[in-house]
């Protein structure tokens, strides 16, 4: 326990304020500060969160796989200050030394040093802002019946319409109720070696989720699709890491037919996975990439969709090849600041290496848990981004049924162990990139006693 920075008073009226009149995201309007319920955080610092009531908490999935510099770092704050001072918005047709200076480091960062960084508010809008940016490519170039878009059944690419309409499900599950998607998004197999229907009973992968983009491409007809788009590593379908050549087949799958190549960093992107960006482990360059979340490491909101020089060029000329796309907040002076600080933090120390260093050591550690038979699959080994699958039956790998409810037994028993996260039958495992070895030990052993105390329920 810590002292904390609330009183009893004022948590108590933030509570009754909180009841009556916030909507927390993706829960119920009146899921509130029960063992199930969202809590009331007053600080944090590192990987460390403080309740209102003077408990900390380890936050296993760096806020929401951003905080990769970790809470509470003074030096964000101070960049912002300094930028409101001089100009805290700038007007139609003016832009901020901020803003070109991110522009410029983020492009230096990039596989293509030539790249051009159209700034959005967040990853959704920066998903968006892709596709929009794929079609007219094409358009522009002689093709406009090039408009749809491959993607994976099961990916989570962003809340807007169009971007719920990637990967098929329409919304996080239990599935879509925001009535029929945008047409033209095709559906293919995500790379699961665990439980991939082309591979899993073959003896390891033999890249038909690869070729399936292939196939899928031929069957609609390549005049007619403008783009593929996956992330590097899957997040939301179960932390999958693929094949090493799996990345290198879509982009010859890509080229071959005149599609663009769409990688979503907006998780995997400024260290998460122990490089700065996810497909450097694959050496591939994608014709369009997505960032947002740790470009300033969440302190404040900002997203990017970064074009190849390739692509940039197609959209200069007359009047008629520009991009007509606008986002209010893109490129903010504040939130560009802070990217450059966020950065500059990253570099001189060391974070990104320090992700590769302690992914490796948190992947091992995590291979303990198979001694839980009910531990079916450990996933990870690039960096700080690992995830672990319960199953019913490790033999069959059988899925626990919705009528299980096995988050709602394992949420309140890793509370009891002082954890913050996501934690059903996937529990992802994606700490702050400044995290330490006593910490993973920590962070290891508690979800080891979890899934202990759980496996003896059920």
């Amino acid at each position: 326990m810590v002292e904390s920075k609330l009183r009893g008073d004022e948590i108590e009226e933030l509570h009754g304020l909180a009841s009556a009149h916030f909507w927390p995201h993706a829960r119920q309007v009146g899921d509130m500060f029960g063992e199930m319920g969202i809590r009331l955080v007053a600080s944090a610092e590192g990987s460390w969160i403080v309740d209102a009531e003077g408990e900390r908490w380890f936050d296993t999935l760096a806020g929401m796989w951003l905080k990769n510099i970790g809470h509470g770092r003074r030096e964000i704050a101070d960049a912002v200050y300094r930028q409101m001072l001089d100009v805290s918005y700038t007007p139609g047709g003016t832009v901020s030394p901020a803003t070109v200076n991110l522009a410029a480091k983020v492009a230096s960062l990039a596989p293509d040093k030539e790249s051009r960084v159209f700034f959005v508010s967040g990853g959704s809008e920066a998903v968006e802002t892709a596709l929009k940016m794929a079609k007219q490519y094409h358009s522009n170039r002689g093709e406009p019946g090039r408009w749809k878009v491959i993607s994976r059944r099961g990916s989570y690419h962003g809340a807007t319409h169009g971007c719920i309409s990637l990967g098929g499900g329409g919304s996080p599950p239990p599935g879509n109720s925001f009535g029929p998607l945008v047409p033209g998004n095709i559906h293919v197999a995500q790379p699961n070696e665990y439980r991939c229907t082309f591979c899993r009973d073959r003896g390891g992968c033999n890249l038909e989720c690869a070729q399936d983009v292939g196939r899928a491409i031929e069957h609609e007809g390549p005049a007619s699709v403008a783009a593929f788009i996956g992330e590097p590593i899957s997040a939301a379908a179960g932390i999958h890491v693929p094949h090493p050549e799996y990345w290198p087949t879509i982009r010859e799958i890509c080229d071959k037919h005149g599609v663009l190549m769409i990688c979503d960093e907006v998780i995997t992107g400024f260290g998460r996975t122990g490089k700065m960006f996810a497909t450097e482990h694959w050496d591939v360059t994608p014709d369009i990439f997505t960032v947002a979340k740790a470009m300033t490491s969440g302190y404040l909101p900002i997203g990017g969709t970064i074009a190849t020089k390739k692509v940039a060029d197609a959209f200069a000329g007359d009047a008629d090849t520009t991009f007509r796309h606008l986002i209010t907040f893109g490129g903010n002076p504040a939130c560009c600041a802070a990217g450059l600080a966020n950065l500059e933090i990253m570099e001189n120390e060391g974070m990104v290496e320090n992700s590769a260093r302690m992914g490796d050591y948190l992947f091992e550690s995590l291979q303990t848990l198979y001694e839980y038979p009910i531990v079916g699959d450990v996933r990870g080994g690039k960096g700080l981004i690992c995830g672990v699958e319960l199953v019913k039956n490790r033999d069959t790998r059988e899925k626990f049924a919705p009528e299980d409810k096995l988050a709602e037994k394992l949420t309140p028993i890793v509370a009891r162990r002082g954890l913050l996260g996501r934690f059903g039958d996937i529990v992802p495992v994606a700490p702050p990139l400044c995290v330490t070895r006593d910490e993973i030990d920590f962070l290891v052993k508690a979800i080891g006693d979890s899934i202990a105390e759980l496996q003896s329920t059920l």
